[in-house]
């Protein structure tokens, strides 16, 4: 019952590693840990070239995940335009926080729903160095995944979020 949820990758698989971003599966190996064997992916993180070894049987876990699909593709670019969202006004660390848990989980949606809020929060005041950092964090992981899922230049996906978020002639 319990290998249902366990998510199976292949070599050369791309695959979603939370808060890291786009990763390509380069090998599965057995290592000993703990006085026992266990497989390992080692992937390998397309922009950073770090390489993480990630359990097999923990992928669900640490929030491995394959790339967005169409739908939620299409429910990513809705999350970014909706504009009718009520705001945190908490203190600006208890919303890092919150915002920084939400990459973590590994949701495309929840990331750009992260990015959103912090760009909309950013209209009427200063974001602070951490939360500025966090929107670029976000905006990277979701221009990253967005371009290899619909196979367009990280420059067009750019543009496509930079116009959702200029301003407009009515605002």
């Amino acid at each position: 019952m319990e290998n249902e949820a366990i998510r199976v990758f292949n070599i050369g698989e791309l695959a979603v590693y939370p808060g890291h971003g786009v990763g390509e599966i380069k090998a599965i190996e057995k290592r000993e840990v703990c006085e026992e064997t266990q497989d390992f992916y080692i992937m390998v993180i397309l922009d950073s070239n770090i390489t993480i070894m990630i359990p097999r049987n923990n992928t669900t876990n640490v929030g491995l995940r394959p790339l967005v699909k169409n739908e939620q593709i299409d429910e990513v670019y809705t999350t970014l335009k909706k504009r009718k969202v009520k705001l945190s006004h908490q203190t600006w660390n208890k919303r890092y926080k919150q915002f920084h848990d939400k990459i973590k989980r590994g949701s495309l949606v929840e990331v750009a729903e992260v990015f959103r809020d912090l760009n909309l929060i950013s209209i009427n005041k200063e974001l602070s160095f951490g939360e500025r950092k966090m929107m670029e964090t976000a905006k990277h992981l979701i221009v990253s995944e967005l371009a290899l899922a619909r196979e367009l230049s990280e420059t067009a996906i750019d543009s496509e979020i930079q116009e959702i978020f200029a301003p407009k002639d009515d605002e």
